[in-house]
């Protein structure tokens, strides 16, 4: 019977590089919707369990499961078929095309086969798509801009609606505020806030304000391993969380 309230499930999730374990034995399930964020210090085995998650690292054990389907030996690209989409720390398009150029080429997945052949001119399914996109992130002024010339916060915003070109039900964001100033982290905040009432969020964040703020589960790792999982503030007040790593900074 299908769990209609988990979408994403990883059983005792393993990757070793060498002598080294990055990920050691880590199990977790997401729950559909809002935003369930991934922290812990540099080292913490965070953006290897992306990799795994994501399928760009295969697992030496352990199984990852996407609404009840195994998807531990797939590629990226069947994982995105299957509804699982993902944002990387360094921003990834084409710079030297347009902000409608970029959206017009993600959506175009949503194309029938049969219009593969066609002028992207015909592409009216994708070029909608795109144009929905532009709206829904505040991209329209930007429309015919070459991304290159844009500025780091747009392009990051650019980045994530990119990712959702295929209307994906899982969406897994790495580090997005990464470099941005304050005004644009708090921008970007607002948008995976509202996001997170669309679809599901899982997020990897250093901003531990913001991840406090915007989840409604949050997953510590430290040493590969998971230290803790719960709500924000039992988190924050977790003992084994602050003696870890954080210090004040949760207190």
């Amino acid at each position: 019977m299908k769990n209609t309230e988990m979408i994403l499930r990883s059983k005792s999730l393993s990757k070793r590089f060498g002598g080294l374990t990055a990920v050691d034995d880590v199990s977790f399930e997401v729950t559909r919707l809002g935003v369930t964020s991934i922290i812990g210090p540099n080292g913490a085995g965070k953006s290897t369990l992306f990799n795994l998650l994501s399928g760009t690292f295969m697992a030496d054990s352990g199984l990852v499961e996407l609404d009840d389907q195994n998807i531990t030996r797939m590629s990226p690209e069947g994982r995105l078929s299957c509804g699982m989409a993902r944002s990387f720390q360094i921003t990834n398009l084409f710079f030297d095309l347009s902000v409608i150029d970029n959206l017009r080429i993600a959506s175009q997945a949503l194309e029938p086969r049969s219009n593969l052949f066609l002028p992207l001119s015909k592409s009216t399914i994708a070029m909608d798509r795109a144009n929905e996109l532009l709206e829904e992130f505040g991209l329209l002024e930007c429309r015919n801009q070459i991304v290159g010339a844009l500025s780091h916060g747009q392009q990051r915003r650019l980045e994530i609606a990119v990712t959702l070109a295929t209307r994906p039900k899982l969406l897994l964001l790495d580090e997005p505020t990464q470099g941005m100033s304050q005004g644009d982290t708090q921008d970007t905040a607002e948008l995976i806030k509202r996001l997170g009432s669309k679809i599901t969020v899982l997020l990897i964040e250093h901003d531990v304000d913001l991840v406090m703020d915007l989840s409604k589960t949050v997953i510590v790792m430290a040493q590969g391993k998971k230290l803790a999982e719960g709500i924000p503030s039992d988190v924050r007040a977790n003992p084994l969380v602050q003696t870890a790593y954080f210090g004040e900074e949760l207190a």
